[in-house]
């Protein structure tokens, strides 16, 4: 085995791709750059350059290329879809009251909520400038559509969030908005900017709304099942009171002095010594977290079974592992 090489999938799509990936690196230094406000780029670089591995860009860019594209506009949509994420990023610390992201403070913590709010509108502003610039309406809708039901979901998640009365079905509505909007965005409009056949560029929304549904139950799932590998804290969910997908299923089958607890915990927000670690038992008692792990195996397959319409490459590959490796972040 020739250990040079990148194993995980991500990794593999980021070297295959990586001359266009330094000029999306180097088009968003241009544009986050502010003459007037320099607490803008300062703002802004702190999470850009936080290591995040840039997979909603390298989304667009391998979509792109695996529909033949050869123009320069896949370079301003992942840009655009970065900036998306990281305007959504700086707002979503503000509201969950965020210490540390990435492994690092927070904007809000070591700026504050305003700057924090004020500069990711200016990266939602920045991003539809980047996506005028491609002349092209059903980019606009796409990106634009996507920006709004991101919003959507997440304020349909600060009011489903503690209810125990959330179903699955709203969990589901909640994460296709908040995640699987700009996962589902970012492949898209790779196949739009290349003109392909309406049934490729469904193939390439189906895939990314599966790939990111998937990505987000998995996500919620390591906030229960993680170790330090993960880059997750066990239990920060559980703190926060988010109701994700394993403790819908546990409050499901719920005794009534389980419910009595999650109402306690959850609900009322009364949580004591021992209250995540009865919860863990719970979870596990119920088979929530192995019943969760199996739901997003399921989206992993859809997300393939989409990826399979499209013609056969190493790049169409290679979104079909990732795929695979999502969910393998918890095997």
């Amino acid at each position: 085995m020739n250990i040079s090489t990148p194993q995980k999938p991500q990794d593999r799509l980021a070297a295959l791709l990586s001359a266009e990936l330094e000029d999306v690196n180097a088009l968003i230094r241009d544009r986050m750059a502010s003459e007037h406000a320099p607490r803008i780029p300062e703002v802004t670089a702190h999470l850009v350059e936080a290591g995040g591995k840039r997979l909603r860009p390298l989304l667009t860019l391998a979509s792109a290329k695996l529909c033949g594209y050869e123009g320069p506009y896949d370079i301003h949509l992942a840009a655009t879809v970065e900036f998306i994420h990281t305007a959504t990023l700086l707002h979503d610390d503000v509201v969950d009251e965020s210490e540390k992201r990435r492994g690092r403070p927070t904007a809000n913590l070591l700026w504050d909520n305003k700057s924090s709010v004020l500069v990711g509108d200016y990266l939602f502003a920045r991003s539809f400038q980047l996506m005028t610039e491609t002349n092209n309406i059903d980019v606009l809708r796409i990106l634009s559509n996507a920006a709004a039901t991101i919003a959507e979901g997440e304020v349909l998640q600060l009011t489903a969030a503690q209810d125990l009365a959330t179903t699955e079905a709203t969990y589901q509505q909640v994460v296709r908005g908040k995640t699987a909007a700009l996962f589902s965005a970012a492949t898209e409009v790779g196949g739009v900017i290349a003109g392909r056949p309406k049934d490729d560029v469904r193939a390439l929304f189906d895939y990314g709304d599966a790939l990111g549904i998937s990505f987000q139950i998995v996500d919620d799932l390591l906030d229960y099942w993680g170790s330090a590998a993960t880059g997750k804290n066990i239990g920060d969910d559980f703190r926060e009171r988010k109701l994700t997908l394993p403790l819908i299923k546990a409050v499901a089958k719920a005794t009534d002095s389980e419910r009595a607890f999650w109402t306690r915990t959850i609900e009322k927000g009364d949580q004591r010594d021992g209250d995540l670690e009865e919860a863990l038992r719970l979870l596990n008692l119920h088979g929530a977290l192995e019943d969760t792990r199996l739901e997003a195996l399921v989206w992993a397959g859809k997300a393939q079974d989409a990826m399979a319409r499209l013609p056969q490459s190493e790049l169409r590959d290679l979104l079909i592992d990732l795929s695979d490796y999502v969910v393998a972040r918890v095997n």
